[in-house]
């Protein structure tokens, strides 16, 4: 008797992992195409944001090249390069690029270059900074990412590159110091990753390693 109950029990437990496996791939297969298709809004926006139509004449979308580089660009994965161009003359590029230290984790970042490497401006993609308090990295919380606008190597000396609080120039949150910090680290690496690839990324149709 007690072997059946054992056997019984069991088949029921595998059962219901079975039924719980089938809903959670269920659940993932109805939402992957709404969340892909948001995701994809958000980046439109964001690159309309960044380099306005009135200055490029080509598709973003369709003018894009994936690149990987963790040491400068945060994450050991491709990321993709969308540039701009008026005339088949390069105007600007945005590069996808990751703050591997934030508070709660990856700082997921879109980062628009002009040509002559200053900053067109930076926006967050996704994250999980606490809310109230991190979160204020986002355009629609705080002004806070518009701090980057115009800056550029040239400008901005390496030692600048910093919050307030570590000697530098970039302001911090009041009680939320590590969210910022790891912004301002990942952009200005982001900008010397440009600097040192700022031709092959115009030209490049392929992947770069």
């Amino acid at each position: 008797m007690l072997f059946t109950h054992m056997i019984r029990t069991a088949l029921v437990l595998g059962m219901f992992a079975l039924i719980s496996t089938w809903l959670v791939a269920l659940t993932f297969d109805a939402t992957k195409e709404p969340i892909a298709a948001s995701e994809k809004r958000a980046l439109l926006r964001n690159l309309h944001q960044l380099i306005p139509p009135t200055l490029h004449d080509n598709d973003l979308f369709a003018d894009v090249i994936t690149v990987n580089d963790a040491s400068h660009l945060g994450i050991n994965t491709p990321l993709r390069v969308f540039r701009a161009r008026q005339n088949n003359q390069p105007i600007a590029v945005a590069i996808e690029s990751v703050a591997p230290d934030g508070y709660s984790g990856n700082i997921f970042l879109l980062i628009a270059i002009r040509y002559d490497g200053s900053l067109l401006g930076v926006r967050v993609s996704k994250h999980k900074e606490t809310p109230g308090l991190g979160d204020a990295i986002e355009i629609e919380r705080s002004d806070w990412i518009t701090g980057f606008n115009n800056k550029s190597l040239s400008t901005t000396h390496t030692k600048a590159w910093q919050v307030e609080k570590d000697g530098g120039e970039f302001d911090q949150f009041t009680g939320a110091t590590i969210t910022p910090r790891a912004i301002v680290k990942a952009v200005h690496k982001t900008l010397l990753y440009y600097q040192q690839h700022r031709d092959s990324l115009y030209k490049s149709n392929k992947q770069e390693s």
